[in-house]
C-alpha cells in the first residue's frame, strides 16, 4: 500500500468522525461528496457501510480479514511521516515568507507572497480557472 493510500485512509477516517457530519460539512465537503455514491446530496447508511468496507480492505494490508498490530503500526508510521513532511514544508514556507530575516512573518510579508497562486496562474490573468486551481489542489494534497 502506498503512502498516498494511507493519506487517503487518514482523510477518510477524519471525514467519518462526528464533527464531519455537521450541516455545513454535508454541503461543502469533497470527502462527503465522494461518499455520496448515488449523488443524491445525502450520505446513506449503506454508503457509509460501503466506505467502511473499502477502508477496512485498505487497512487489512495482508488480506487476512483482520487489522493486526503490524498493519496499525504501518499506518501510524505513514501518518507520522506525512506529518513530519508537512511540518518541514511549513517551516520552509515560513522562512521564505520572512523576507526581512528577523525570524518573524509580519502581516505585510504574509500578504505579499502568493507562491501557489502565482504558480497556478499559468496565463497570468490574476485569476484561477478550474484547471489552474487543480494545480494548487494537486500540490497540496497529492504529495
Amino acid at each position: 500500500m502506498t503512502q498516498r493510500s494511507y493519506a487517503l485512509i487518514a482523510a477518510l477516517m477524519a471525514a467519518l468522525s462526528r464533527p464531519a457530519f455537521s450541516a455545513e460539512a454535508q454541503t461543502s465537503s469533497p470527502i462527503l461528496q465522494r461518499l455520496d455514491q448515488n449523488k443524491d446530496s445525502a450520505v446513506s447508511r449503506d454508503e457509509i457501510l460501503a466506505a467502511r468496507a473499502k477502508l477496512f480492505a485498505r487497512l487489512d494490508i495482508n488480506g487476512d480479514g483482520a487489522i493486526d498490530e503490524d498493519e496499525t503500526e504501518r499506518l501510524r508510521d505513514t501518518i507520522m511521516d506525512h506529518a513530519m513532511a508537512m511540518q518541514a514544508l511549513l517551516g520552509n514556507q515560513m522562512h521564505r515568507l520572512d523576507t526581512s530575516g528577523d525570524g518573524n512573518v509580519s502581516a505585510d510579508e504574509f500578504r505579499a507572497r502568493t507562491p501557489l497562486f502565482d504558480l497556478a496562474d499559468r496565463d497570468g490573468d490574476e485569476k484561477l480557472s478550474d484547471g489552474e486551481f487543480l494545480v494548487i489542489r494537486g500540490i497540496l494534497f497529492n504529495h
